[in-house]
């Protein structure tokens, strides 16, 4: 529990000076990109790297989100901002006319900035990063802006969890939430389905380095995020995310304290029907299966939202 006043991570690099560090430093790697685990290094200065973008931010739309965990939306809602394109190519996207098809507009670090202040006047909790981590650097430019424009809110990334360790790092006193996904626990699995290879490597030294960061999940006494790790865990058919290990993953090498969501909304989307494993939803005994692996693992943190399976 945090109690008393809240100042966000990043306020106290801005004073110091290292937060326009770190915009400099991110600016420079977009010459030769290493901000996922695809390390395509790519000069994006000069053209698109494999997530399709260049130096500026395709931005899609942001506003205020009522449909995330408990402790981000709280009462006025998470303040997401959705970037488009991916890092990740995932085969079943819910989102993939912004991930794959890249629906959105190439804005400058300014109008990202302005969003940010427009969700904080808002009443936003946060500041939601959705998709952030092909645009680190617009994003830390656009930080730098609106944080010397008075913004106060933490900020949270929210990732597909192929974080290089590098970008991790370099976010270091900056993001005061992380929210990766663990998607695969199988590195054969998830270049299968989001044509990435290593996935399991890649995401678990970026989850292990997120939680040496920021801790586990603290709420202040409303029951809002306020710092550390929440990890998604989306349960796909026939056990192809890898549950048990994933559990045990966090249980062992991160903390049994980890805040968890064991998503239950996998459904057929974008070209799942072409990966019959894929090709339907999961059921409710699948589910129950994933939960009940979290919870021999030792996991016991878990958003409170019953899960829609469970409801017929």
């Amino acid at each position: 529990m945090v109690a008393g006043r809240f100042e966000p991570a990043y306020l106290a690099l801005l004073r110091s000076g290292e937060l326009q560090e770190r915009v400099r430093q991110a600016d420079e790697r977009l010459h030769e990109c290493d901000f996922c685990g695809r390390y395509c290094r790519v000069d994006r200065y000069e053209q698109p790297g494999a997530c399709q973008t260049g130096a500026r931010a395709v931005l899609s739309s942001y506003g205020p989100h009522f449909g995330e965990e408990d402790p981000l939306r709280g009462f006025q809602g998470s303040g997401t901002i959705f970037f488009a394109w991916c890092n990740l190519h995932c085969q079943y996207c819910q989102n993939s006319d912004i991930s794959q098809q890249g629906h959105g507009r190439e804005v400058e670090a300014e109008e990202i900035a302005a969003a940010m202040l427009a969700l904080q006047a808002r009443g936003c909790h946060n500041i939601n990063l959705v998709s952030p981590t092909h645009v680190v650097a617009p994003i830390l430019a656009a930080l730098l802006i609106a944080a010397e424009a008075g913004l106060r809110l933490p900020l949270v990334w929210n990732t597909g969890g192929f974080d290089s360790v590098e970008t991790v790092r370099l976010l270091d006193g900056i993001v005061d939430i992380y929210m990766p996904d663990i998607k695969y626990a199988d590195a054969e699995v998830g270049y299968r389905y989001s044509r990435v290879r290593d996935y399991p490597a890649v995401n678990q030294a970026a989850v292990k380095e997120m939680h040496r960061q920021t801790g586990d999940l603290a709420l202040d006494e409303r029951g809002i995020a306020r710092r550390g790790l929440l990890v998604r865990h989306l349960v796909l058919p026939e056990g192809l995310a890898g549950t048990v290990q994933v559990a045990r993953f966090l249980a062992e090498e991160v903390s049994r304290d980890t805040y968890v969501n064991v998503m239950d909304q996998y459904r057929p989307c974008y070209r799942a029907h072409e990966y019959p494993p894929l090709a339907r939803s999961i059921t409710g005994e699948e589910y129950k299966a994933a939960l009940a692996a979290a919870r021999a693992a030792g996991l016991h943190r878990f958003d409170r939202r019953a899960p829609r399976l469970l409801l017929f």
